[in-house]
This record gives structure tokens, C-alpha cells and sequence, in this order.
């Protein structure tokens, strides 16, 4: 494998297929030195084993080919990664590992050089320490930790243990001892998911001080807007390529959108048109045999293979949206669903002490807080419903969406058998419903482990569906979820009739979504109304006009996409001029 040019990874018409489904279909795309490049696609599209292709290429059986340089280094962050709770690491050695090790490695070399006679073969060991120790600026280490942690807001942490962070604090000290590795590719699969808002702006940071080429798979509209010049889109096995902002990127994809299916439907419509000329002309030939009428048959026949040939294809990206929908069985009048009266829960130190609030049999509740702050432990306690300060209305039925997935899908088991489990009878029937979600059949018989962070988070939303409770319980439901799914998901949610208790850090999922806040603030839990969240987000995280702006755009964008789903290029194409408006405020 040889470098050309400047760039640092080229893929050529790669093919591969899993067993029973073909992932990719002769894509290719390179991507440059210094470029921050942003991986976008639906769930289980296969950007995760595409990542897992460039990391490990011996290890796949691909067609095509795919060119770097050999002496490579790569850093990865991954999208499941868990930290090790019985590792008593402080975050400066675990971010420093390499550099203490190289420490020591030198220091050894110089000892044994005292009373050793074989100084040529030290003296080798010594420079190839050194050569590792310059390459991640080892002079500078200790003061580019302080500054990476600095830029994160998380310098008071450096003498805290790995054990004692969030999960995701360790998220953005997994990322900051990569980058300071000094890899010559940063690769990171949702290193998005689960943050807080103050995390997501640190993510943010950290992306844009790395001057290194980077590869981030993340569905985040936040950090798509602000932190890549690259985009690469896989989506229906095909590859779309875009040097640019991914603001950019998706208008210029909505544009070629209107403008292929307007062309599209022509072309059917003369299709169609030319098809009922040659059932004429074969009904005219059967009856009367002259020459001439065979001739006429031949040639508009030769002009239909052309059209057919020619005929411009179904626009890229076809919107593949699962069929969500959040119903209950047992609808009942307005009454407390859900009491909490002074709750409270210690693990090193007290998390969350003299917690009351209630949440009626209609409300629509939304959970923030700071990361670690005790929101998936009141929630679990919540579903398990045998703690004393928890009472929750019997004529209520709860179902639990989890943020560790496997607490409520059995990894081992096939998508068959986890609803064999759930109380469905028979294969059509499982296999009608799972199809509502976007499960091909070929992969009814599929491990769940084998599937994407996305399509697990489909199909445990799949289980809550099928459960019709009138109290959902979601914690982080929007993660890993391509945006398609995230739109259908929120429409679901505004659509159904019971109570809703949900952990988020998706602030526009929140305010579409939620009647008001339960926010963690001093080790307890006080009601926030929307307005007032509102004020709070714009400022201690987001520019408010950003996020105003943002929320328009997506909403026009969904006028776009609907009046195409009518056919209705006019209104589509003058949406598409107030997008544009749009995008220049940005």
C-alpha cells in the first residue's frame, strides 16, 4: 500500500457483504491530510465496519482496493468503549501512559548503559525511545495535557480517578489521550453519545484544536454544523462524497433531490406514455401483417430500451424512516402516575438527596442534569418500583427504554427469538412487525450483538411499542439514532396519550417534545417551565440565534422532504429558496 499525494486514505470500488446482506457496492472515496471528516449514514448502513475495514484490512474479505501508508498511526475512540471501574488510574497517567512508559523506557536504557558492554545495541534502543518520546511531544506532554483538559473544562479532574468520572467525562479523556498520542488519522465512532451539554461544546473544542486528519462517525446536528470540511454519506450500499460543510452538503443534497425526481417522474411518465403506443402498435400488427406496421412496432420498441436505459434513478438517499408508533391499552383520565417523595441515593458520596416531584398520567417530563449526576440510577429505581419514596399509580403499566442496551435486549439472542421472548406467536407475525421498524427479513435470524448502536436502539423501541404502556421510561432514547429515525421517534412521542419520563441531552428533542424539565441542581431535582429552559441553554451552552435558526432550518427541511413525498416540486423548490435564507444566517 503507497501514499499519493497528500492522501492519506483512498478507497476504490470496495464491495462487501455480511451473510444475507450486502453492505457496500463499489464505493469510493479519499480522504486528505488535515481534513476533519464527518462519516454520516442510517443505522446499520455500515460505517462502523467500514472503520472497522480501514483499521484491520487483513482481517476482511473486500473487492477493490484500499491504499495508505503502511507506518500509519491510528487512534480510535469507540462508540461502546467501558472503562475498567477497578483500574486506580488518575486521569493525568491514564492519559499519560505512553508518555510515563517512554519515560521509563529511557531512563532504564540510560542505566543499564552504565555497566553495559554492549552500548551499540543500547545505544539503538535508546534512539528508537527517543524518536517514539519526540513524536508525541514528549518535551511538551505534561503541558499539553493541562491544555487539553483546559480547553475541555476539565482541569480539575487531573488528580481524580478513572473509576470516579462520568461516563461521559471519560469519553472526552478517551479522546484527549488519543489525540494526544499524536496519531496520524483520529478515528471516533459517536463520540457524541451520552453527553451533556457542557461535554458536547468540549467535544466541540477538542475537534476543532486537533490540526490532524480526522474520521467521526456522529449523527449530532451541533457538531456536523460546526466542526468538519469533509463530508462522506453512505446510504443504500452507494457513497456520496462532499468536500465542504455538512450545511452546505445537505442543501446541495435536498437541491439534487428535487431536481432527480422531478426528472424521475418525467421520465416514468414517458415511459408509461410510449409503453400504451406499443400496445397499440402489437394490437394493429396482429390484425393486419403489412410490413410497415412490424417496422413501426420494432422501432418504438428500440426507443422504449433506450428510455429504460437512460432512465434517471430514484434520487440518492431514499427516506427510510421507521414506522414508529407510541400507543397504550389501558388510556385512563388524568390522575398522579408517578410520585417521588424525599428519594435519595449515596454510592462514594451523596448523588441525589430530598428528591419530591410528581408526574401525572399525561405529562411529558424530560430529566437534565450534568453527567454523573444520578439520572439513569433514579430511573432504573423508577422501573423496579420497590424503593419507598417511589409510588407509582396501579392502574399504571411502565415500559423502560435503556441507555446500555443489553439491560433490556438479550445480545445472544437472534431478533427472532427477543421477541419469540416479548410474547409474539409466531414468525409472520414478528416478522410483520420488525419490518415497521426497518428489519429486513434476511435478517430476522441475525444476533442482536452483531447489529449497530442504532438499529439495537430501534429495536428495543420496537419492544416498548409492543408493550402499549401508558408510562414510557426512556433514557437517552435519540442515541445512536440517525436523523430520519430521531424525526420519527419525536413524532411518535408528541403523537401519544400517556406519560412520559425521558433522559435526554438532545435539546431540540426536549423542547419539541416535553411539557416541561425536571433539572438536577444541588443534589436534588426542581421543575423548570420550557421558557425558562430555553433561557438556560442559550446562556450557559448554545448561542441562542444558532439554535433558533437551526430549529427553522430543520423544520423547512421536513417541508421539503414531505412536499417531494407529493410530488409537489413548485413548493418544494420555493421551501428550498427560504432555506437558503436560512443557511446564510448560519
Amino acid at each position: 500500500m503507497t501514499k499519493r499525494g497528500n492522501n492519506m486514505i483512498k478507497v476504490d470500488n470496495l464491495s462487501y457483504s455480511f451473510p444475507k446482506k450486502d453492505l457496500y457496492n463499489n464505493i469510493s472515496f479519499t480522504l486528505e491530510e488535515g481534513q476533519h471528516c464527518a462519516f454520516i449514514g442510517a443505522s446499520g448502513s455500515g460505517k462502523s465496519t467500514l472503520i472497522d475495514i480501514i483499521m484491520d484490512p487483513e482481517r476482511y474479505m473486500f473487492d477493490g482496493t484500499l491504499e495508505m501508508n503502511t507506518n500509519f498511526k491510528i487512534g480510535y475512540v469507540s462508540q461502546f468503549s467501558q472503562r475498567d471501574k477497578t483500574n486506580e488510574t488518575t486521569v493525568f497517567e491514564y492519559i499519560g501512559e505512553e508518555f510515563i512508559k517512554l519515560q521509563e523506557k529511557i531512563a532504564s536504557i540510560c542505566t543499564e548503559m552504565e555497566t553495559s558492554s554492549d552500548i551499540e545495541t543500547l545505544l539503538e534502543k535508546y534512539q528508537e525511545a527517543l524518536d517514539a518520546f519526540d513524536a508525541i511531544d514528549g518535551d511538551d506532554f505534561e503541558s499539553n495535557i493541562n491544555k487539553k483538559l483546559n480547553l475541555a473544562n476539565l482541569n480539575k479532574h487531573k488528580d481524580r480517578m478513572i473509576s470516579e468520572l462520568s461516563g461521559g467525562e471519560f469519553k472526552l479523556i478517551q479522546v484527549i489521550k488519543e489525540m494526544l498520542n499524536n496519531p496520524d488519522l483520529m478515528i471516533m465512532d459517536e463520540p457524541d453519545v451520552f453527553l451533556d451539554f457542557e461535554n458536547l461544546n468540549a467535544l466541540k473544542n477538542l475537534i476543532n484544536s486537533h490540526k490532524k486528519t480526522m474520521l467521526i462517525i456522529t449523527h449530532n446536528r451541533y457538531l456536523l454544523n460546526h466542526c468538519f470540511n469533509k463530508i462522506i454519506h453512505l446510504e443504500n450500499m452507494e457513497l456520496q462524497e462532499f468536500d465542504g460543510r455538512y450545511i452546505d452538503y445537505n442543501f446541495s443534497l435536498l437541491q439534487t433531490k428535487i431536481e432527480l425526481q422531478e426528472l424521475a417522474i418525467a421520465d416514468d411518465e414517458e415511459i408509461e406514455r410510449n409503453e400504451k403506443l406499443i400496445g397499440k402498435l402489437r394490437e394493429r400488427a396482429t390484425y393486419n401483417a403489412e410490413a410497415s406496421n412490424g417496422r413501426a412496432l420494432k422501432a418504438r420498441v428500440k426507443i422504449q430500451e433506450r428510455l429504460e436505459e437512460r432512465r434517471i434513478k430514484a434520487p440518492f438517499v431514499e427516506i427510510k424512516q421507521p414506522d414508529i408508533r407510541l400507543t397504550t391499552d389501558n388510556e385512563i383520565e388524568e390522575t398522579i402516575a408517578l410520585k417521588v417523595n424525599d428519594y435519595g441515593v449515596a454510592f462514594d458520596e451523596m448523588l441525589l438527596e430530598n428528591v419530591n416531584f410528581e408526574i401525572k398520567s399525561n405529562d411529558k417530563v424530560a430529566i437534565i442534569g450534568s453527567n454523573g449526576m444520578g439520572k439513569t440510577t433514579l430511573m432504573r429505581e423508577i422501573f423496579k418500583n420497590n424503593h419507598d419514596s417511589i409510588e407509582i399509580n396501579n392502574d399504571i403499566e411502565v415500559a423502560y427504554l435503556s441507555q446500555l442496551q443489553g439491560e433490556i435486549l438479550n445480545e445472544s439472542n437472534t431478533i427472532l427469538e427477543e421477541f419469540f421472548d416479548a410474547g409474539f406467536k409466531n414468525y409472520t407475525e414478528i416478522r410483520s412487525y420488525i419490518s415497521k421498524f426497518g428489519f429486513e427479513e434476511e435478517i430476522i435470524e441475525q444476533k442482536i450483538e452483531s447489529l449497530s448502536g442504532g438499529e439495537k436502539n430501534i429495536l428495543q423501541l420496537a419492544k416498548v411499542c409492543s408493550k402499549k404502556a401508558n408510562m414510557l421510561l426512556l433514557d437517552e432514547p435519540t442515541s445512536h439514532l440517525d436523523t430520519y429515525s430521531q424525526m420519527a421517534l419525536e413524532k411518535a412521542v408528541e403523537d401519544y396519550n400517556g406519560a412520559i419520563l425521558m433522559i435526554s441531552h438532545d435539546y431540540y428533542f426536549i423542547v419539541n417534545c416535553m411539557d416541561y424539565v425536571l433539572i438536577i441542581e444541588d443534589k436534588t431535582i426542581r421543575k423548570m417551565n420550557m421558557r425558562k429552559f430555553r433561557k438556560m441553554i442559550y446562556a450557559s451552552h448554545f448561542d441562542k440565534d444558532y439554535l433558533e435558526i437551526e430549529q427553522k432550518k430543520k423544520m423547512v427541511e421536513t417541508k421539503i422532504a414531505l412536499a417531494l413525498i407529493d410530488s409537489d416540486f413548485e413548493r418544494a423548490k420555493i421551501l428550498s429558496e427560504e432555506l437558503e435564507g436560512l443557511i446564510n444566517l448560519l
